[in-house]
């Protein structure tokens, strides 16, 4: 994996290290490693998680890349999931602003999921950073998007939540935040 991450340009991040994000390292359940792909510096900003439905509406899709660019312009950095619909607004929005966005993976580093995010990928590596706590390799199992929603919200400041369903993975980030002591905000 150490010889994967200098062919690759990835970087390790361990708990207790430099570059390991502060605010991660105050959640119950910090990861132990993060691996890290694209630009580092990005972490030293404050950031805000915008989570939501994979299945919005033209409003929630228009809220949630109108937020993450205003936030962006104030230096403000997004934190989401990379899924389709809102997280994937989010992430465009904020880097349409002129800002920095990270994007926490539910699978390995070396995966992108879901495929069609392939552009949008490639732009974060180059403006953003993109996390993992999955092993390369690892794939986008069902199981692994609720354990990493703790590390989205546990990057951020405070959460905004658009356009959740009642049992989703969005509500469960929101769970999360208000566990770690974070603001938590809603946008029906």
């Amino acid at each position: 994996i150490c010889d994967w991450g200098r062919r690759e340009g990835c970087r390790f991040l361990m708990r207790g290290g430099p570059g390991y994000p502060p605010l991660l390292e105050e959640i119950s359940d910090p990861p132990l490693i993060l691996y890290a792909r694209g630009q580092l510096e990005v972490l030293e900003k404050p950031c805000i998680a915008v989570v939501g439905t994979r299945r919005p509406t033209i409003y929630g899709l228009q809220m949630a890349q109108g937020i993450a660019s205003d936030l962006s312009s104030r230096g403000i950095c997004v934190t989401s999931g990379l899924a389709r619909g809102i997280d994937a607004a989010a992430h465009r929005g904020c880097l349409e602003g002129g800002g920095s966005t990270v994007a926490v993976l539910g699978c390995g580093i070396d995966i992108v999921y879901p495929k069609e995010h392939r552009r949008l990928t490639q732009t974060i590596l180059e403006k953003g950073l993109l996390l993992s706590e999955f092993t390369p390799g690892t794939s986008p199992a069902p199981q692994n998007f609720p354990v990493r929603n703790r590390i989205i919200s546990g990057l951020a400041l405070g959460t905004v939540v658009i356009e959740a369903n009642e049992y989703s993975g969005s509500l469960i980030t929101a769970r999360l935040a208000m566990e770690q002591n974070r603001e938590v905000f809603a946008i029906p």
